[in-house]
């Protein structure tokens, strides 16, 4: 009997410990599934402060900004559709050029007006002149002069002691040489850091915008989104080539910006306040894109492999007027040969019909011409601006000595 109710209490006891237990358990689900709540309806209203900020709806910068991406030196716009790439173009001083020089000029631009084949646009952009890089490559300048400087002074005093007279007046002529130069450096450093402070300094640059559409590529549903990419690039480089070649018939230098230059481009035209308060190139000088290593640019090998491509089939084209002409000019030789045999065979012909002094007459300035052609063909074959050697792919190259 003892045992029965030691049995009982000790199961008693596990039952209460047991409702104890689930007590505590359901006390606890209550207590975490209220902070859970609580939680749930701050991140609610953090939410709605993100969209919303004194009743104006918040946006992100994706969808403010008129651009996707900038990538392989170009921008990438409007959903992927359309890519742009950008000239930045050197001009000349127009002013300062005489009446035919602008003439030249003029019609040079109105040839690269008549060779656009495709819509571009004209940009100009004004910014603050940053002369930092420019006062650190004077500087940079003036301190190798000073070695070179110090260098020379320890080789003065080396030929002193050595008492070799003529080379000590020469190093010291070469010396008192470096030292002015190195005067009127330290004088332009000085003068350009005096214009730094200067935030009224003001560049103008010169821009022309390509634009090259998805929809030009026709059917690319089989292509990746890099496939598309590469060929629109080649696309896009060759028309920025031939536009950067028609640019300079009207002596205005032009190169294709890369992807840090294009940035910094978009940079400055939305945030004209803080250009010179937030610099990208101290940003890029600081490095902040080094978390990561690359070989050669691979953008660059593309580049050249376009390149390649477009000078080849320049050479191609040439290569072939070259034998046309040369086709030309010797089947123009036979037929002046051919002509000159019919023209003495119809002189002897006639002979008998013609007085002894016009045939004599007739047959000397015939023999005058032919040797006067034979002379200017040999002198042609002879100039040394005519000269022409042929590659080992074939190719006719026009050379000079």
């Amino acid at each position: 009997m003892d045992n029965i109710i030691m049995g009982l209490n000790i199961m008693l006891i596990v039952f209460i410990v047991l409702i104890i237990g689930l007590v505590i358990a359901y006390y606890f689900l209550v207590y975490k599934s209220k902070i859970n709540e609580e939680e749930r309806k701050k991140q609610k209203e953090v939410k709605a402060a993100n969209k919303e900020f004194n009743g104006i709806p918040r946006e992100t910068t994706d969808k403010i900004l008129d651009f996707d991406e900038i990538r392989d030196d170009m921008i990438i716009r409007k959903n992927r559709t359309q890519y742009v790439m950008v000239i930045q173009c050197k001009g000349i001083n127009y002013d300062l050029l005489s009446e035919e020089e602008k003439e030249a000029v003029e019609r040079g631009f109105v040839e690269f007006l008549n060779t656009i084949r495709f819509p571009i646009q004209l940009y100009v952009q004004t910014r603050s002149l940053n002369l930092r890089k420019t006062i650190e490559e004077y500087r940079a300048k003036v301190g190798e002069i000073e070695d070179q400087i110090k260098a020379l002074q320890k080789q003065k005093a080396d030929y002193q002691r050595q008492g070799n007279q003529k080379q000590v007046d020469m190093t010291d002529f070469e010396i008192r040489r470096k030292q002015n130069v190195l005067e009127y450096g330290q004088d332009i450093a000085n003068y350009i850091g005096r214009m730094s402070f200067n935030q009224n300094v003001l560049q103008q640059k010169t821009y022309v915008v390509v634009s090259y559409y998805k929809s030009e590529l026709g059917n690319v549903g089989n292509y990746s989104k890099d496939e598309i990419i590469n060929m629109v690039f080649t696309e896009l480089y060759t028309r920025a080539q031939t536009l950067i070649r028609s640019l300079s018939s009207c002596q205005v230098a032009g190169r294709i910006l890369d992807s840090e230059e294009l940035t910094e481009l978009l940079y400055i035209a939305y945030n004209r306040d803080e250009e010179q308060v937030y610099q990208l190139d101290r940003a890029i000088d600081a490095q902040y894109d080094a978390l990561y290593s690359t070989s050669k640019d691979v953008l660059q090998k593309r580049r050249d492999r376009i390149d390649k491509q477009l000078d080849d089939m320049s050479v191609d084209l040439a290569s072939d007027s070259l034998l046309e002409a040369d086709n030309i000019l010797k089947d123009r030789e036979k037929l002046n040969n051919e002509l000159r045999e019919r023209t003495m065979e119809i002189i002897e012909e006639y002979k008998n019909q013609l007085s002894p002094d016009l045939y004599n007459e007739t047959k000397k300035i015939i023999e005058e011409k032919t040797k006067q052609e034979e002379k200017d063909n040999s002198k042609d074959k002879t100039d040394p601006t005519n000269k022409t050697k042929t590659t080992k792919r074939g190719r006719a190259k026009k050379v000079e000595e």
